[in-house]
């Protein structure tokens, strides 16, 4: 784009934009909104002649356990129009819920089920809302940082009854020895 795209867009809807940066080289901007404005933000972009960002790329999360709004949730797009990629990101807590964009963009609808299944982030109005990477009895979130690195139960198949059963995880500790010694107290002391 010949313009400034974040600079347009701030003029456009200063309520809902609060921040942007441009990366020049890459044909990029990075735009900050708020929470409560991603919908009609995100039909913005999509629908207005001088932005035009008809296809979704990616949506993802970042995790940040110790702020009050934890997820930091990134949203890419690119107009083939004007040759540009366009970064909207974005602030929620894991009580909140996000407007679901799957009505201006039918591809986010696999994007927002993998960063529910993940991250445990809600989104409102989503016609499809299910776990898709892990299996339908799981607990908990598997890539929030506050998740057990061995999670809480292990799948494993039963050959006597023929199916998957789920069994507590048992980390043993029998076998493991802990040599706090330093390596080069072996050597001959009168070796020098």
């Amino acid at each position: 784009m010949k313009y400034n795209l974040g600079r347009y867009l701030a003029s456009i809807g200063p309520s809902i934009l609060y921040q942007y940066s441009i990366n020049p080289d890459k044909n990029s901007t990075c735009l900050y909104i708020l929470k409560k404005k991603l919908y009609v933000f995100i039909l913005i972009l999509n629908m207005h002649f001088n932005t035009q960002f008809k296809g979704i790329i990616d949506v993802t999360a970042s995790d940040y356990p110790d702020l009050p709004n934890r997820f930091n949730l990134l949203y890419m797009f690119n107009s083939f129009m004007y040759r540009n990629t366009c970064f909207v990101k974005l602030w929620c807590s894991e009580l909140e819920s996000v407007d679901s964009i799957t009505s201006i963009f039918p591809g986010a609808n696999w994007f927002e089920r993998e960063l529910w299944d993940m991250y445990g982030v809600h989104f409102k109005g989503h016609p499809d809302l299910r776990r898709i990477l892990t299996d339908y009895g799981f607990m908990g979130f598997p890539l929030r940082k506050d998740f057990p690195l061995s999670g809480y139960v292990e799948l494993r198949y039963y050959d006597k009854y023929k199916k998957i059963i789920y069994s507590p995880v048992k980390l043993v500790q029998d076998y493991r020895k802990y040599d706090l010694r330093s390596p080069w107290n072996y050597f001959d002391p009168n070796f020098k």
